[in-house]
């Protein structure tokens, strides 16, 4: 059976082939309604849009490509030039060490990398950009719809980074985000004697956020602390910015109902950061009033002062794998797909108590 062509689904969703080579490219320059409609015809019939058909029917672009948000901190960039320190690496967030990873991993395969960022225009610019110019992807948790996946996942190999497996024929890699979380409130409480914590997390659908919210939550009950339901604070884009709001409305609702936390925790280290800064504004001194921790090891993160406790993931580590295991699925197509779990370590800083 033939490939579906671009002829298919406009044939199918009865428009014309210009208006699906918009909603690709485009897709705000498309109604909504018809979109949609495009976009439903193109998943029933298993359409990829192709950058290059040729080499994607044979799959020897040579190129390996990786799908993200593209969530950048601009307040990250400035606090690490405004130190004496400061190199290029100081400002590598998370999704910057993934490329790394993957790019080191695809020069020593032969691969290029091909990388699709964007908070515009929707996953289907995403898929767009990638699918029809790779021989496979790495996909960030929550970047592309899972029906999509499902359907570009028939013709090229996927591999979900991050978050819960949610194809189960797809390989997937994680990080020990709920361990290393408990690991961390342990240590507060164990160690530094902290009991009246709170966390700051992400949104319900960010699923590293919620496994460390988990972890947290396991090891309140462990030291029989009351258990929240849901964070403290919930951020929508987990950034600095975010984290010195975060942290001045837990100051003020403190402030108003009396008995300020001994320790804030965030769901990543760009928050914490963020918070550091505002906690220094109000006077507030860090760790003596109050202790911080973050969670991914960032390199800025070392960089702070007081420098950050937090939870380092392999996050170059994860871009590697990934590329490892595309270029297995290239080579042995029918293999059984395979999930990882790579392991975390806490670094113990000055923002606890430590160092």
């Amino acid at each position: 059976m033939s490939a579906p062509t671009v002829y298919d689904v406009a044939e199918r969703s009865g428009v014309s082939i210009a208006t699906v080579s918009r909603v690709y490219r485009n897709p705000d320059s498309v109604r909504a309604q018809t979109r949609d409609r495009v976009l439903e015809a193109a998943r029933a019939l298993g359409y990829v849009p192709s950058g290059n058909a040729r080499g994607l029917a044979s799959r020897t672009t040579g190129v390996l490509g990786l799908c993200f948000p593209d969530y950048s901190d601009p307040d990250a960039e400035t606090d690490a030039e405004a130190d004496d320190t400061y190199d290029d690496s100081a400002v590598m967030l998370y999704s910057d060490q993934i490329i790394r990873g993957m790019e080191r991993a695809a020069r020593r395969h032969g691969y290029a990398l091909l990388i699709a960022a964007s908070l515009k225009g929707g996953p289907e610019s995403l898929v767009a950009k990638v699918a029809g110019r790779v021989d496979g992807f790495a996909v960030l948790a929550r970047t592309v719809p899972t029906e999509d996946l499902e359907v570009i996942s028939r013709r090229l190999p996927v591999v979900m980074l991050a978050g819960p497996r949610e194809i189960d024929h797809l390989d997937h890699i994680e990080v020990a985000n709920s361990d290393g979380e408990r690991e961390l409130t342990r240590h507060l409480i164990r160690d530094h004697g902290l009991r009246g914590l709170v966390f700051v997390g992400g949104e319900k659908d960010s699923p590293d956020a919620e496994a460390r919210f988990r972890g947290f939550r396991d090891a309140c009950a462990e030291a029989g602390l009351p258990v929240p339901d849901e964070p403290d604070l919930r951020t929508v884009m987990m950034t600095q910015a975010e984290g010195e709001r975060a942290a001045e409305t837990l100051l003020d609702r403190a402030d108003r109902d009396g008995g300020r936390p001994q320790a804030m925790l965030f769901a990543n280290d760009q928050m914490a950061i963020g918070a550091l800064h505002a906690l220094e504004r109000r006077g507030v001194r860090v760790p003596e009033d109050i202790a911080v921790a973050g969670f991914d090891g960032i390199p800025l993160s070392r960089m702070v002062r007081p420098a950050l406790t937090t939870v380092r993931q392999p996050i170059r580590r994860l871009g590697e794998e990934a590329v490892e295991l595309l270029v297995r699925r290239l080579a042995e197509p029918t293999r059984e797909p395979v999930s990882l779990m790579l392991p975390v370590a806490m670094a113990r800083r000055a923002s606890c108590g430590c160092g």
